[in-house]
């Protein structure tokens, strides 16, 4: 691709969700149209388009417009110290893993590099929160093998966010103290999750995501075991939530063994008909959540009327597979890398996916995907449909950056969104909204309503 200007810093390591957070703060710099920066791996390169004497030990900067000035802030802000979401600056990490005084070792290099660091972690003893992705079955099949010999975890590969003592690591939002656990086999699964029980005042006790092949047929549950398990023996933990996309029958037939101490067993497992499952079972995220938290759902009774196709556009992965579950009832086939592959005109898709994501930030960092896919969406689009998830790790602003496009769809159309968030998050779940709501968008109380509400305004 022409027009990028390129600066390689040698000999850095930084992940990737600092790299993220760097190009967001230089996209914002006058005279900047893009900004990436990203490891120097020849699928980071193949992906900007660009050619540079660069390695996968580099960090490359790749800026459209700002020139040299862009190219220094970006620098710059890498040099500078990290903060938190308050503003209080982070000392800086330990450069290996035997600098580190932790239980946690939090991951997230390239997959070819990330199985040595976690194998060196749980020769440590410590816990492994596993970001990356690119890693073999094979190799997460021994990595949690060998974690469950030697009484430890293994969050991942994949894996987005958890909550570990009212920590919470990679995309985590700030939900209250309670006495709901979570095991995940799903990222935004799990914040949606958490959210729920947040709002219905149960709150969480503890958070651990497993990666999302933990329960297919070939890992057969090892990790989501182990977790339940571990909350089994917490305190602090009375009822244990299990939150997965479809599960493979074995797996789960396996996790029924699991001796938890008398504890209330609750599944939200998206769109699995529960069949012989040793535990009560949801098919989606808010009947799990609620029911968990042994409240009713709030009330939603909202009129609204499309004609022509929905579009759905999504950050998370496991709401855009809950919407699919909702609307192919009543829709048909869904098109879009989220559905059925249908040509019925109806599209959902997951803009986390690798082919949005390969060399650019995630879509919960990054708008600018999902801004341009609206900008272009066309009158045929009768129903719009997204989520917007806030908490540690995502943009600052996301109803705000989406708000112009959405405000014109909603126009002549209804445009539908749920925020995956609480009032506590940096963004505020309260402010997101209102913000939605100033443009015309009808905001509903979970995702799965959300999801309802556009299937019957298209039915």
């Amino acid at each position: 691709m022409s027009g990028w200007e390129v600066r390689v810093i040698r000999n850095r390591y930084v992940d990737s969700v600092r790299l993220m957070q760097v190009a967001q703060v230089v996209r914002g710099h006058d005279g900047v149209s893009r900004a990436e920066v990203a490891m120097g791996t020849a699928a980071n390169l193949a992906a900007l388009g660009v050619s540079c004497d660069a390695t996968p030990t580099d960090v490359v900067i790749a800026v459209q417009g700002g020139g040299d000035g862009a190219l220094d802030a970006a620098e710059a802000e890498l040099a500078a110290p990290v903060s938190s979401s308050n503003g209080v600056a982070v000392a800086d990490p330990p450069r290996s893993l035997l600098g580190a005084r932790a239980n946690v070792a939090l991951i997230s290099l390239p997959g070819e590099y990330a199985v040595l660091e976690a194998h060196r972690a749980l020769t440590m003893g410590l816990h492994v929160f596993l970001f990356s992705d690119h890693v073999s079955a094979a190799d997460e099949l021994e990595l949690k093998r060998r974690a469950v010999d030697r009484g430890l975890l293994v969050m991942g590969p994949g894996c987005g966010t958890a909550m570990l003592g009212d920590v919470g690591l990679g995309f985590a939002n700030a939900v209250r103290s309670g006495t709901v656990g979570i095991v995940a086999a799903a990222g935004t699964g799990a914040q949606e999750a958490a959210v729920l029980l947040d709002r219905a005042g149960a709150g969480v006790s503890q958070i651990i995501g497993v990666g999302g092949r933990d329960l297919s047929a070939g890992v057969g549950g090892i990790m989501f075991a182990e977790a339940m398990r571990m909350l089994a023996a917490d305190d602090a933990t009375e009822t244990l939530l299990l939150v997965s996309k479809p599960p493979a029958a074995s797996a789960v037939e396996a996790l029924g063994d699991i001796d938890v101490g008398g504890k209330r067993v609750v599944a939200a497992f998206v769109g699995w008909d529960g069949a012989a499952a040793p535990f009560e079972i949801h098919a989606t995220l808010d009947a799990g959540a609620f029911a968990a938290a042994g409240v009713e759902a709030p009330p939603f009774d909202v009129d609204a009327r499309g004609e022509g196709r929905l579009l759905g556009l999504f950050s998370g992965g496991s709401l855009a597979h809950e919407a699919v579950t909702i609307l192919t009832p009543a829709l048909g086939s869904i098109g879009g890398n989220a559905g059925d592959g249908g040509d019925d005109g109806h599209v959902v898709y997951d803009l986390g996916e690798e082919e949005y994501t390969q060399g650019r930030p995630h879509p919960m960092v990054d708008l600018e995907v999902r801004r341009r896919m609206l900008e272009e969406a066309g009158d045929d689009a009768g129903v719009v449909l997204l989520d917007v998830v806030i908490g540690h790790g995502s943009h600052a602003d996301p109803a705000g950056g989406l708000a112009p496009a959405l405000e014109r769809l909603a126009r002549s159309r209804p445009v539908i969104a749920h925020v995956c968030g609480t009032p506590a998050d940096p963004q505020d779940s309260r402010k997101q909204e209102a913000t939605l709501r100033e443009a015309g968008v009808i905001v509903a109380p979970t995702n799965a309503a959300a999801a309802r509400l556009a299937g019957r305004a298209l039915a």
